[in-house]
């Protein structure tokens, strides 16, 4: 997809990841990420990791979508529930040309756009979102009123997985099958930590797979750092909502800050991101 054309869906391939470069991007919204966590106000550099192959799968290769145009009609839609994770949403567009890439460094500036959670002010955001709970209705409200107007613009939802402790969840699930919304995809970015510790600690989720099916939902389960099998997981349909739950990992790419809950907000110091930076091109 070219910086500001249209993006259609394509037919999924073999080696989606390496025929198309994506892991490329997701190497470059990784090193901005880390850049915007060695900034002035820092981020939550492990949630926003954890998340960027599946934005990347997304804005690369799923959504229709006009950079240049991000209120065209005919678009899809994308809602960040887990707006702490704006910092990888933020350097996706800019990948995707939604707006400069030199514009991260004004993240958290009272003088720019790019604030620690969503707003619309950001070319490409649909939601302010942040407030837990809040992004899967919104997305079935975006869902049932493309469904109703004869549209067929699709609707996608990431969440994190501690967020689904909360009730407002499970009365949109509910909401989302009763109207068979088979254009809204939710996304779980199922890496096992929340800001307090281990998901399964605090309030246990598992079986989470059994729960969607029972609230009526398509479920899928998918390694959510291999793009490869992200690809044809987002662009797939069933008869009624479906649900990915992708198994990530928090702090994805920096080996020190994987699996930890430390990770979920930062402030890199210069030597932390040299390191960062540095543990993130080895392994990439």
């Amino acid at each position: 997809m070219s910086g500001a054309g249209e993006a259609s869906r394509r037919e999924p391939t073999t080696a989606v990841a390496d025929d198309l470069g994506l892991r490329r991007t997701a190497l470059a919204v990784r090193e901005h990420v880390l850049r915007i966590g060695a900034g002035p106000v820092g981020t939550h550099v492990g949630g926003a990791l954890s998340a960027v192959d599946i934005l990347v799968a997304l804005y690369r290769e799923v959504l229709r979508i006009r950079p240049a145009e991000p209120r065209w009609p005919g678009r899809d839609h994308f809602i960040l529930s887990k707006g702490h994770a704006s910092a990888a949403l933020y350097a996706t567009l800019a990948e995707c040309g939604f707006f400069p890439v030199d514009e991260l460094v004004s993240y958290g500036h009272s003088a720019g756009r790019l604030m620690a959670h969503p707003t619309t002010d950001v070319p490409g955001v649909e939601f302010a979102t942040g407030s837990l709970g809040h992004g899967l209705a919104l997305g079935a409200g975006l869902a049932l009123a493309a469904q109703r107007a004869g549209r067929d613009n699709r609707v996608f939802v990431l969440m994190g997985d501690g967020e689904l402790q909360e009730g407002s969840v499970w009365e949109a699930a509910l909401a989302a099958a009763h109207y068979r919304l088979d254009n809204l995809t939710a996304i779980v970015d199922r890496n096992r930590l929340q800001i307090n510790g281990a998901t399964e600690d605090r309030m246990r989720l598992e079986p989470l797979a059994d729960k969607w099916r029972s609230f009526g939902w398509d479920v899928s389960e998918v390694d959510g750092h291999d793009l490869d099998q992200l690809v044809p997981a987002l662009r797939a349909r069933s008869d009624g909502p479906a649900v990915l739950l992708a198994d990530t990992v928090k702090g994805r790419g920096v080996r020190h800050l994987q699996h930890r809950k430390q990770s979920h907000f930062a402030k890199l110091g210069p030597d932390a991101y040299e390191r960062a930076v540095t543990a993130l091109r080895a392994a990439a």
